[in-house]
């Protein structure tokens, strides 16, 4: 007999496909994440979970569904900070993810926001729809030279080091890296130990670090007050890592040269005064939006779901 599985946002066709020929699948059909009253309702209901970001696995939820039938969750996103791993451990439910068929697809996210920024794309666009481009002047939107400058990643991981070898090998540009640990890096690269040196050095800040408590504001006030006039902030890592509030100070007075986000601190809540800002480029959680690329993270995360059926070990357990 089947395990039931409830897939909690559409997916590709293929991967759907998939899960019905491996589960007794229950398919949601809605466009946000289950409530953490939701979610406690499904721990209870369904033998495996295929969830995604906005659904909230959180504490509560697992000390509201008494009873716990649910045995994995198998999470579409390389990213899991909406599930309490701690509370799935202590409840016995496996956590898994889907690393690696994101990386790419994430960086090239990273280095469009990065171009988009600096040369003042999205404010050029608007100019054109809007009718009020009066042709080509010498003077016109003067953005940022990219090739040649320095570019600081913040956390050196898969999607880090993707980014390193686009803007080095693309770019010629010089690079500087902040990690929480030695990292084999090919490329001509140098570990900055101090978050606050990279900070104050770089032209360009691209932020690839995982969401985690002790990332929460990683780009905190203090740090966002560091950067050069000119130097433009790049997000691609999740929305709390960064302190929406001071960036949206910093932006507003002009004390930096831009920033470029893919990711918000209440997505998709974007505040006003952050959508006003012809500094800011703007992306609606574009990461890894690309068929190929969700076909692969939902074939992974239905091998994690499959592999716990068959209790094997999770190919990609991070709990």
């Amino acid at each position: 007999m089947k395990k039931t599985l409830l897939v909690t946002r559409p997916l590709p066709q293929s991967v759907l496909d998939a899960c019905a020929r491996e589960f007794d699948a229950t398919f949601r059909d809605a466009d946000h994440g289950l409530t953490e009253t939701e979610a406690a309702e499904a721990l209870g209901a369904y033998d495996a979970i295929l969830c995604t970001l906005g659904d909230r696995f959180k504490a509560q939820a697992f000390a509201q569904a008494g009873e716990i039938r649910c045995g994995v969750l198998a999470n579409f996103g390389v990213g899991y900070n909406h599930i309490d791993a701690a509370a799935a451990r202590e409840a016995g439910v496996a956590v898994s993810n889907t690393p690696d068929t994101v990386t790419d697809a994430t960086a090239d996210i990273g280095l469009t926001l990065l171009l988009a920024t600096a040369r003042r794309a999205g404010e050029g666009e608007r100019l054109v729809r809007a009718g009020q481009w009066s042709g080509w002047a010498p003077t016109q939107m003067l953005g940022s030279h990219v090739t040649g400058k320095t570019v600081g990643i913040v956390g050196m991981g898969r999607i880090g080091q993707a980014v390193a070898k686009r803007c080095a090998l693309g770019f010629d540009m010089q690079l500087l890296y902040h990690s929480r640990s030695s990292k084999a890096v090919p490329l001509p690269a140098m570990q900055v130990d101090d978050l606050d040196e990279l900070m104050g050095s770089a032209d360009f800040i691209v932020v690839t670090v995982p969401a985690t408590p002790q990332t929460h504001h990683l780009i905190s006030r203090e740090m966002i007050g560091l950067m050069k006039p000119g130097a433009i902030l790049i997000n691609i890592s999740r929305g709390d890592v960064v302190d929406e509030t001071a960036l949206i100070e910093a932006l507003e007075a002009g004390a930096i040269g831009g920033a470029g986000l893919d990711v918000y601190e209440n997505e998709p809540e974007v505040p006003e005064r952050l959508r006003k800002l012809d500094n800011a480029v703007l992306l609606p959680h574009l990461g890894t939006a690309a068929l190929e690329v969700r076909e692969a993270m939902g074939r992974m995360a239905l091998d994690n779901a499959r592999a716990w059926a068959k209790g094997l070990t999770l190919p990609n357990l991070v709990n």
